[in-house]
């Protein structure tokens, strides 16, 4: 992901300091009514830090001003969010903390904590900072500038200025994705079927999903998810538990991630608080590298002309993202078609040797690889559609990067304006020792 400088994109950090060394703290700031905490600014750097991003002391307080000054306003604004959408975020953090230390275990033991706890401990920061996105969302608003508009920034860009392009790759893929045997499906399913006869029976189901349950974010919880809202789950997951009543134990059923059955623990209007255990099919190695001989013939049906890249893509190729565009692959960083060295490390870092080796039109054997999308393993094809040498910035090849400075600028801009105007009748006291220079104009109250 490209370091955006602060005023582009506002970035929050939620860092897990629990267990550390701690100073004793005082507040260095007051903005409205909120105070920001000396721990507030130390924290924030050193989570930049692990992340290697070089933040300086009034970069990191001008950014926690900022998120202050957005939540005051929005408690003007009425701006807020629903248990749900904090809860989504506090499983997506913990789920990457985890990913960080390696388990949930290693997570406890370092913090001295359970997981639980941690994430009450972080329930308060993460609902400040997603009322403050959400505010700053607002400010901004979901412009997309129009090709005249994003025509006038580039030619306002110094042509000494415009930055180098490196070699950028365009590449379509056909992928296919390992499938279960029907013998590792049924005995996945009468092994779920025997845990739900023992709930059924009057065993916990919090002790059955704590041994046996599959699913990773749930399974430490004894399968507990709360404020589960319509649209976040797996469609068939969703489908089975918003038709239960409370208390009511579901039959077992199947999703993409495997089989299931669900316990509904509470009803609040819209939103579920539930328990499932989760058990995946076994898959073999057998069962694996099928997709790889299926992906050989596709190969040679290929190479001798029998079936079009494009046309196999759209036949065989289990990716719902691309099959339909001819394989064409999307990057997730800058939405276009383009590629260079670091978006291809990222997907995959064995990417590059092979497509160094490649030409204009090659098209590779079967390859494996990891779905950035559920994380399993599968295998592709892939085809160089096109090669772009280094080039400066220009209109014609990279309208879309372009397109993405120019609302970042046209967003900073706004930004700018609004802290000007919003700071001048919110109190802001700032400690003089912590005083800065800051990027943006801010009017600081005596």
């Amino acid at each position: 992901m490209q370091k955006l400088k602060f005023g582009f994109v506002f970035l929050f950090v939620v860092s897990i300091s629990f267990g550390q060394p701690q100073v004793i703290d005082k507040v260095i700031g007051i903005v409205g009514k909120y105070p920001i905490l000396l721990s507030d600014l130390q924290n924030s750097m050193l989570e930049r830090e692990k992340q290697d991003v070089n933040l300086s002391k009034c970069k990191a307080f001008e950014m926690l001003v900022f998120q202050k000054l957005l939540v005051a306003q929005a408690d003007r604004d009425s701006v807020t969010v629903t248990d749900a959408e904090v809860d989504h975020e506090l499983d997506q953090r913990m789920t990457y903390y985890i990913q960080q230390f390696g388990s949930a275990e290693k997570l406890e033991e370092f913090y001295g904590k359970r997981t639980n706890v941690i994430k009450d401990e972080l329930r308060g920061d993460i609902q400040e900072q997603l009322i403050a996105q959400k505010m700053q969302g607002k400010i901004t608003g979901d412009v997309k500038l129009t090709p005249a508009e994003v025509r006038k920034f580039y030619n306002s860009i110094p042509q000494d200025s415009l930055p180098l392009i490196n070699s950028e790759v365009e590449l379509q893929q056909i992928v296919k994705k390992p499938t279960f045997s029907a013998e590792a499906k049924l005995a996945a399913k009468e092994q779920l079927e025997e845990y739900r006869a023992r709930v059924v029976k009057g065993e916990k189901m919090t002790t059955l999903a704590r041994l046996y349950s599959e699913d990773p974010g749930s399974a430490k919880e004894g399968g507990f998810y709360g404020n589960v809202a319509r649209g976040v789950m797996d469609p068939a997951f969703e489908s089975a538990a918003f038709r239960l009543k409370q208390g009511e134990i579901s039959n077992v059923f199947e999703t993409a991630y495997g089989y299931h059955f669900i316990e509904l623990v509470q009803r609040k209007g819209e939103l579920l608080d539930l328990r499932h255990i989760l058990v995946v099919p076994k898959m073999s190695n057998e069962d694996f590298y099928l997709s790889k001989l299926f992906l050989d013939s596709i190969y040679s049906n290929i190479k001798e002309g029998k079936i079009t890249f494009e046309d196999a893509a759209k036949k065989y190729s289990d990716d719902a993202e691309t099959k339909q565009n001819g394989g064409l692959m999307i990057n997730r960083n800058t939405a276009s078609t383009k590629f260079d060295n670091e978006d291809l490390s990222q997907t995959d870092p064995n990417l590059i040797v092979t497509l160094n080796a490649m030409q204009i039109g090659d098209i590779s054997k079967p390859m494996q690889y990891m779905s950035p999308v559920d994380g399993k393993p599968g295998f592709r094809l892939l085809k160089l559609k096109n090669r772009i040498d280094p080039h400066k910035t220009n209109l014609k090849d990279d309208y879309q990067k372009l397109a993405l400075l120019a609302n970042s600028d046209y967003n900073k801009k706004q930004v700018k304006e609004w802290i000007k105007a919003r700071s001048k009748i919110t109190y802001i006291k700032l400690d003089p020792e912590y005083s800065c220079t800051f990027e943006n104009q801010w009017t600081i109250s005596n």
